[in-house]
């Protein structure tokens, strides 16, 4: 059995700090993992032997330690693992494809990566994911203008079973506008009588228009409530 000392001493140019540092991790382990066992001298030599060209994850079952614990122990002995450190043209290429319709873990399981790593390299090579919508049918939109003039876009887009924001971008691509009757003149003398003694609500319901419609009117017109009003 290989203890930590016997692992340090491997490696007569290693400095205290490093020492401190194994000692560290090997202590922590115990610590959380009261079932930790050393790596046997074959564990280790098996180690060596397949971590440069084998995946982390197969050599774990083949040891029966967890991948996590087999990657701590490469590093305390210096290994390097060649086919996770380097990316080849074909892997890259791979990647770019994929990147923008597909999830990291399915990426990584096509290259034999890990998604931490698949992630990395996205970053790195400054790959962005593509926003994919859902093309409108002709349905959808003959259904959107039907309840434009009547509806709110929640109740429409609760209705056809898209988001608020798709409706009114949707709305404004196909140009549509609401527009209610024109007010008459009697109606706009009206608005100027009520406006400043009367809620929006009231004078809207004395008009005979919607309350959003009737206070866009005042607005327009450029009245305003006196101090105290409302």
């Amino acid at each position: 059995m290989v203890g930590h000392r016997k692992v340090i001493s491997r490696y007569p140019l290693a400095n205290t700090f490093l020492g401190l540092s194994v000692a560290w991790i090997f202590a922590v382990t115990k610590k959380k993992n009261p079932g930790w066992v050393s790596w046997s001298e074959e564990e280790l030599r098996l180690l060596k032997k397949l971590y440069k060209n084998t995946p982390a994850k197969i050599i774990a079952e083949q040891l029966g330690r967890t991948v996590g614990a087999l990657r701590r122990r490469a590093w305390v002995l210096g290994l390097r693992s060649k086919k996770h450190c380097y990316w080849s043209k074909k892997d890259l290429e791979i990647l770019k494809k994929l990147h923008p319709t597909e999830k990291f873990p399915v990426i990584a399981k096509k290259l034999g990566r890990s998604a931490h790593a698949v992630r990395t390299m996205a970053i790195k090579l400054g790959l962005r994911k593509r926003k994919t919508s859902v093309p409108w049918s002709k349905q959808e939109e003959a259904l959107l203008r039907k309840l434009y003039l009547h509806k709110s876009h929640k109740e429409i887009a609760a209705q056809i079973g898209r988001s608020t924001i798709a409706v009114l971008v949707r709305t404004q691509k196909l140009g549509l506008r609401k527009k209610g009757p024109s007010w008459s003149k009697k109606e706009v003398a009206l608005l100027k009588k009520l406006y400043l003694s009367h809620e929006y609500k009231e004078v809207a319901a004395k008009i005979g228009r919607p309350v959003r419609e009737t206070s866009m009117k005042i607005f327009r017109l450029g009245l305003r409530k006196r101090k105290g009003k409302t």
